[in-house]
């Protein structure tokens, strides 16, 4: 997906009554890097058993908010990309940047050979965090279009996946960081996102002064510390930030009670049983007499791609 589109194929945020599981085909559940999973081989006959026992790692999603960037594997690879370059008529590429020329080799069909060698990074904060490996061959062009032709500091990718091993030094020249299988990337900027959140007509607050507090909720959202998107906490504080507007109406609201934002919990749900649900509770403090206010909903983590259980209401301590 290009930057100029929508940042979702559907709506960024969904009405409460719209949230539901989704209905997105998920791709197998098991990780497709070679000895990640050792089947069991204790029976006499010595074949692969169906036993999921201790042999059995047990699968770690991912739902990221960063910034694809690209690395050279080696520097064959980085050659070759100049060779390309070479060869284009000097037409098309006077007076562009090195970014908008190597876009334009990246996405052209008939360098798809180039699009596949090169390292997909992700980036967290600056961060190298993750190497892409895309779960089907064909989303390699949707990664090498998150190689925005003018990168920006608004610039946005939503990588929703399964972790992997430690890549090798060998992969990427020398960059050792976790592999993450992509089964899902939304490329988009961050005034994309904020435009795409619903207009509601509320008394006494302009629009530009909701999107500065929605912009400054999303800030806080995806700048806690160590947010790499895998744990089940910030999966779904991350997926809130892209998927449900009313976290960001909630705090105009309160502020427009003169309440602060002051920050976010994520705990462990009692209704926890055989599902992995979490509560995330947004505090709210009054500035005249620092009275507090909790609001909170329910997020399903279990799968990969997490979902709204219950939505934002006022949250009492028990």
């Amino acid at each position: 997906m290009s930057s100029s589109e929508q940042p979702f194929n559907e709506k960024v945020f969904s009405s409460e009554e719209e949230l539901l599981p989704s209905t997105t085909e998920h791709k197998n559940e098991t990780l497709s890097i070679q000895n990640i999973e050792k089947p069991s081989t204790d029976s006499k006959e010595g074949c692969a058993c169906s036993h999921k026992s201790n042999n059995m790692i047990p699968i770690q999603y991912v739902y990221a908010i960063g910034k694809v960037i690209h690395r050279f594997p080696n520097k064959s690879v980085e050659m070759e990309l100049a060779q390309t370059i070479g060869r284009i008529p000097e037409m098309e590429t006077k007076s562009f940047t090195n970014p908008e020329v190597a876009h334009k080799v990246f996405t052209d069909p008939n360098n798809r050979y180039i699009a596949r060698q090169i390292c997909y990074i992700l980036t967290i904060e600056g961060l190298e965090t993750y190497i892409l490996v895309p779960s089907d061959p064909l989303d390699f062009d949707r990664l090498a279009q998150a190689l925005r032709p003018a990168p920006d500091i608004g610039d946005i990718d939503v990588i929703i996946g399964r972790r992997g091993p430690m890549a090798s030094p060998e992969m990427c020249n020398g960059l050792v960081v976790p592999i993450v299988i992509v089964d899902q990337i939304y490329s988009f900027d961050r005034e994309t996102l904020m435009k795409s959140i619903p207009k509601r007509k509320e008394k006494g607050t302009s629009e530009d002064q909701f999107r500065k507090t929605a912009d400054a909720v999303f800030n806080y959202l995806i700048q806690i510390a160590d947010n790499a998107g895998a744990i089940d906490e910030h999966r779904a504080l991350n997926y809130l930030a892209v998927r449900y507007d009313e976290i960001y109406y909630r705090t105009q609201l309160l502020q427009d009670e003169n309440y602060s934002f002051t920050g976010i919990e994520v705990r462990p749900s009692l209704l926890s049983g055989t599902q992995k649900i979490v509560d995330v509770i947004f505090s709210y403090e009054n500035r005249a007499n620092r009275a507090l206010q909790k609001w909170f909903c329910r997020v399903n983590v279990t799968g990969e791609w997490p979902y709204l259980v219950s939505p934002m209401r006022e949250y009492f301590e028990r």
